[in-house]
């Protein structure tokens, strides 16, 4: 079993930035694709970013050249290094780790809200 817990949401006006984190527990020597997913009021829950124990990293096109996903295996810890916020980018924020490649993973965090104020 693995735990994830995000932190970092927040209030922020358009143009700023966040940086949410990802804190992993649990059977975490065996994940290997970490990954952001969010999902706006009323809407489905959509990739963000994701990122495999190999360094393999993909992006939703909207995030393109303002986010950035990275990870700290020592920290057992996950990033999304969010800039250039848009009032489009609110919505809650779900960290997902799984035992493979693939995406989304087995397992989610409870997620944390990021709203954009324009």
């Amino acid at each position: 079993q693995v735990q994830l817990v995000e932190s970092g949401g927040g209030l922020v006006q358009a143009g700023g930035s966040l940086r949410l984190s990802c804190a992993a527990s649990g059977s975490i020597f065996s994940i290997n694709a970490m990954a952001w997913f969010r999902q706006p009021p009323g809407k489905q829950r959509d990739l963000v970013a994701s990122i495999t124990s190999g360094g393999t990293i993909n992006y939703a096109d909207s995030v393109k050249g303002r986010f950035s996903i990275s990870r700290d295996n020592a920290k057992n810890t996950g990033y999304l290094q969010m800039n250039s916020l848009k009032p489009e980018d609110t919505a809650v924020y779900y960290c997902n780790a799984g035992l493979t490649r693939q995406v989304p993973g087995t397992y989610w965090g409870q997620g944390t809200q990021v709203t954009v104020s324009s």
